[in-house]
């Protein structure tokens, strides 16, 4: 009987100390709770937000931007030896990866080096102008260009791999390995991270489900929301005691997306139709969170090559029906509209659905797994798609999207736009006349900027919302007390 009493203290103790060994590890936590998970935690393929967000956290860059989205020194400084050829300086901050290793121009090389190799991803065709890249010393490197690029420095926002792990064919896309503020810690069923400067752990969870996520922070089983949340609900959270809400206005771009393969949506008349078969007006002051703003362009009127003379359609169903007549159309006209299974973003479908039918339009909605739709959307197999362009700085974005070259896997131009006057437009970077071609020919209907907003636990502090979304406050957010796990 002793000998069991010794033997039942001694699995109590064990168990004591695994709790506060998990007690522990909640104090040293803090929990984000997305709608969606990264995808690729690899830069040179990550193309959907939330592992864009993410990656920023992982890796530095050559080069980042100010408040106005113009191109400063992340990394490193640069001038321009000729229109041709950049010469480019690493300082000293962030030039140690998480294995310890020294970040050094071999390492700036590779990264560039192999993306322009790569075959499968979307990111390389932004980089064919270089013609080489020569490191002069570990701190110092030369890109020379086949043409002139004023902007050129602006594109240098990827990540920087370590090139010993690059030719030993390291899966950064699930394993990343970076120098930035946060460093990987596993990705099973949630993403761990670990700050670099104090250790504190940061968890990323996928909770799909906005009422859930919601009860998750109350319960405090995560300490941050940020976005993809209706405005009843942010609403509700503003009158809980023990949650901040912050709200901003936003610069993401959201869209309709047509298949211009699709000999209906081929018709100019068509496509203006829809334009003007959707009351975004209705829709912002309604579903959408504060801080939401109609949009013109990808680009926000602020930025520094905004065009904040493009006005967005207005809504006018008669309009719709009559061009949607001359163009041959018998009424009512069935499309297909794809979205992701998340809520707001079906909800959001469901709006446009009505608003439609007063047009002549009957749009059924497929709400698919948001790997698939993302996938189908990156092949082509749509006729319509909405989804939001995140953290765009550089207005190369407009080539990218609308260059008759660049669909995909070269680059994002998923509806299949082709316009030999655009291209020439982008060619120049005369943005203005660029932005105003893609108003009229109607590659995406523009539908808003979303607004941002973030929910916290009250002993959560210095985390606040940013106008692309971005998380990067993750690299400073610090928990007060313990947090309350009940």
């Amino acid at each position: 009987m002793m000998f069991k009493f010794f033997c039942f203290l001694f699995c109590l103790l064990i168990s004591l100390t695994a709790c506060h060994k998990q007690e522990a590890n909640q104090r040293q936590n803090i929990r984000l709770a997305v709608a969606q998970a990264p995808i690729n935690l690899d830069p040179r393929y990550a193309t959907d937000a939330a592992s864009v967000r993410v990656n920023r956290l992982l890796y530095r860059s050559l080069v980042g931007f100010d408040a106005s989205s113009k191109p400063v020194a992340d990394l490193a400084t640069w001038q321009m030896i000729s229109p041709t050829q950049y010469r480019f300086k690493l300082g000293e901050a962030g030039r140690k990866f998480h294995d310890g290793s020294q970040l050094s121009t071999k390492d700036v090389k590779a990264t560039y080096e192999s993306l322009l190799a790569l075959k499968d991803s979307p990111l390389s065709a932004e980089f064919t102008n270089i013609r080489r890249i020569e490191t002069l010393d570990g701190a110092r490197l030369d890109i020379y260009l086949k043409a002139a690029d004023s902007a050129f420095p602006a594109k240098l926002i990827i990540g920087i791999l370590p090139a010993s792990q690059i030719v030993a064919g390291r899966d950064f896309s699930h394993n990343p390995l970076g120098s930035g503020a946060l460093a990987f810690v596993s990705w099973t069923n949630t993403l761990q991270l670990k700050r670099v400067t104090d250790s504190q752990i940061i968890t990323l969870l996928e909770v799909k489900d906005p009422t859930v996520r919601i009860l998750k922070l109350m319960r405090g089983e995560v300490d941050i929301l940020q976005g993809d949340l209706p405005p009843e609900l942010v609403r509700y959270l503003k009158t809980q005691p023990n949650i901040n809400v912050t709200e901003s206005n936003g610069a993401n771009f959201s869209y309709l997306g047509f298949n211009l393969q699709d000999k209906t949506l081929a018709n100019i008349k068509v496509r203006r139709a829809i334009a003007h078969s959707i009351d975004r007006s209705e829709i912002i002051q309604q579903v959408l969170v504060g801080g939401t703003r109609e949009a013109g362009a990808i680009l926000p009127p602020e930025h520094w090559a905004g065009n904040a003379k493009l006005a967005s359609y207005e809504f006018n169903p008669a309009l719709s029906k009559k061009l949607l007549k001359e163009a041959g159309v018998i009424l009512p006209l069935h499309l297909v509209y794809k979205t992701s299974t998340d809520a707001q973003r079906v909800r959001l479908a469901t709006i446009m659905q009505a608003q439609m039918a007063e047009a002549g339009i009957a749009l059924e909605i497929k709400s698919l797994d948001w790997g698939t739709f993302f996938e189908d959307v990156k092949q082509g197999h749509f006729q319509l798609f909405g989804l939001t362009w995140v953290g765009i700085n550089t207005p190369d974005i407009y080539a990218k999207a609308f260059g008759s070259d660049n669909a995909p896997p070269k680059g994002f131009n998923r509806g299949r736009f082709s316009d030999a006057q655009l291209d020439a437009l982008l060619a120049k970077h005369d943005w203005q006349a660029a932005t105003k071609i893609i108003h009229q020919q109607l590659p995406y209907v523009p539908l808003w900027y979303e607004g941002q907003f973030t929910a916290t636990r009250v002993d959560i502090s210095q985390y606040a919302p940013k106008p692309d979304g971005n998380w990067d406050d993750l690299a400073n957010v610090i928990r007060t007390t313990s947090p309350n796990t009940h």
